[in-house]
C-alpha cells in the first residue's frame, strides 16, 4: 500500500497486510496473520478513502500472531502484544498486553523477557541484567539502549 513506512530490520511474517497510514519503526516484529486496520467504522456503501487513521508501531515492538491493531493507536517502544490480542488503545513502552480487548498484563524488557517488579517498582531483566524502574506509571530502563 502507498503511504506505509517500514524501518530497518523489521521482520514481517506470513499473511500480514499493511495499509495506508501505518508507520513501523526499526527492529519491529510482526507475527503471522496480524492485522492492522485504517478505518474505525468501515461500511461497504461509504467511501472512506482519504480519511484513514494513522497507526504508529515504535522501535523494538512485537505484535504476536493473529493480533488485531485498531487504527489510530501507538504501540510503544519494545512493547509486546500477545497472540490473538485486539488492541483498541495506545500501549505504553515495555508493556505486555493481551486479550480481547487487550489489557496490560505486565512489563517486558528490551529482549522480550517478562519482568517481575519488586515492591519499589524495580526489576532486572533475567537475560540481559538490565535494570528498569517504574516512574509515573511508565517503565523506564535505567540505561537506555540504542
Amino acid at each position: 500500500a502507498s503511504n506505509v513506512r517500514i524501518g530497518a530490520n523489521v521482520k514481517i511474517q506470513n499473511n500480514v497486510s499493511l495499509y495506508e497510514g501505518l508507520t513501523i519503526e526499526d527492529n519491529v516484529f510482526l507475527g503471522p496473520s496480524c492485522v492492522f486496520t485504517n478505518v474505525r467504522n468501515p461500511r461497504s456503501a461509504v467511501n472512506r478513502r482519504g480519511v484513514y487513521e494513522s497507526t504508529l508501531v515504535q522501535r523494538g515492538a512485537t505484535v504476536g500472531a493473529n493480533a488485531t491493531i485498531r487504527c489510530g493507536v501507538t504501540l510503544g517502544e519494545h512493547c509486546m502484544v500477545a497472540a490473538g490480542a485486539v488492541v483498541t488503545q495506545d500501549v505504553p513502552a515495555f508493556a505486555l498486553v493481551g486479550g480481547v480487548p487487550a489489557k496490560q498484563m505486565g512489563w517486558v524488557s528490551h529482549s522480550g523477557e517478562r519482568l517481575s517488579l519488586d515492591d519499589a517498582g524495580s526489576a532486572v531483566c533475567p537475560a540481559q541484567k538490565t535494570h528498569y524502574h517504574l516512574q509515573d506509571g511508565y517503565l523506564i530502563p535505567d540505561q537506555e539502549k540504542p
